[in-house]
């Protein structure tokens, strides 16, 4: 062995990774944006958490509990007055926690009667609700001292009801967001691997010299890989979510499956896009992993979007991922409807369209070299 000659391979290699621009954008994103993200994004803490009240009771006491919530932990209370707009907000999404002041609550206090004040808490947000109710608790009891004294601070009793999850079972909620999970995954590898396994083989000359066009053979590509992933979510959601592990499907599996329809049109694209900037299926590997990863933490599933910086939440609403998430949420945990997710679905398609126009430029530059 020639140290000279361990040199020289060393200098090859080192060049060879600087005029690979896909590896050389790769690296720099996973030690730049990648890590990053990840590290101010997936946060399983209580921070910026949407919580409502609605006050009736209208009393300096309950407006003093109601401004009670501040940031680092909680947003500024959003105040409703109708009886069901604190269901509405919780159907939607859009509060993680409501709190309900009853009538004549401070004079009850006054008057030593034990007066109860209702939490709400959407337990589909796993890392929050249970956490972020005691967090609740800890700040009513503080501002209830504060207000009466430390020595006659009076007894009131928190009522909290869980809903979407009421026993707030992190396996329910685990199930089906692998399964959202494995959805994007296995979209990204079988239609990426797809492309890369045509070139390795020589195939895809052999489908060029043929009367077909570049859109032809990625339109095959993406609805057969879509066909089958959509199939396997189907049997694993009956099969295994709600037959194995007990999770009950509160809303419409139809509209479930419509949903992720429109997404797989999306990340099969991305699948074939990362494909044509990938020469090999190690490459290929190396390039959807922090892709999905990325897309996995960030898209409000594992941490929500709330919690995340506010450049980074507005950066991750260009994934459709994002989207798809907080649409299989509400159909799959809270029973939403059309008319509640339409759009999330809007924006999934648009994400589709932008996604298979950018993979199919990138394709027949492919295909024509």
């Amino acid at each position: 062995m020639k140290w000279r000659n361990v040199y020289a391979l060393g200098v090859k290699e080192l060049w060879s990774l600087l005029k690979d621009p896909v590896m050389m954008v790769l690296i720099l994103y996973t030690f730049t944006l990648a890590l990053y993200a990840i590290s101010k994004g997936a946060n399983t803490d209580v921070r910026n958490a949407a919580i409502a009240v609605q006050d009736l009771d209208q009393s300096p006491l309950s407006a003093r509990l109601t401004e009670a919530f501040l940031p680092p932990y909680f947003r500024p209370a959003v105040q409703v007055q109708g009886d069901g707009e604190l269901d509405r907000l919780l159907e939607q999404g859009k509060v993680t926690f409501a709190l309900q002041i009853p009538p004549r609550f401070s004079a009850d206090l006054h008057a030593g009667r034990h007066p109860e004040l209702g939490l709400q808490v959407d337990a589909s947000a796993i890392s929050q609700a249970g956490t972020g109710a005691g967090y609740i608790k800890a700040i009513l009891a503080q501002t209830l001292a504060e207000a009466f004294g430390q020595d006659q601070v009076p007894a009131v009793a928190l009522v909290t009801r869980a809903y979407f999850n009421p026993n707030l079972n992190t396996g329910w909620f685990m199930a089906v967001m692998q399964l959202i999970n494995n959805v994007t995954l296995l979209a990204i590898i079988l239609t990426g691997a797809a492309v890369i396994r045509e070139r390795e083989h020589g195939t895809l000359e052999h489908l060029l010299v043929m009367p077909l066009s570049a859109m032809e053979i990625m339109l095959a590509k993406v609805w057969a890989n879509g066909l089958v992933i959509l199939l396997a979510a189907v049997v694993s959601l009956y099969a295994m979510v709600e037959g194995v592990l007990g999770v009950p499907i509160n809303g419409s599996v139809p509209l479930f499956v419509l949903g992720s329809l429109v997404y797989l049109g999306a990340v099969t694209s991305l699948g074939i896009w990362l494909a044509t900037l990938a020469r090999t299926m190690p490459q290929f590997g190396l390039l959807a992993i922090p892709v999905f990863v990325v897309m996995q933490l960030l898209s409000g599933g594992i941490t929500p979007l709330d919690s995340m910086p506010v450049v980074l939440q507005y950066l991750m609403q260009l994934l459709p991922s994002t989207h798809y998430v907080a649409l299989a949420q509400a159909v799959l945990y809270r029973g939403a409807g059309l008319a509640i997710i339409w759009p999330q679905l809007l924006a999934v398609a648009l994400s589709a369209l932008v996604f298979f126009a950018l993979a199919l430029g990138r394709f027949r530059k492919m295909v024509s070299g």
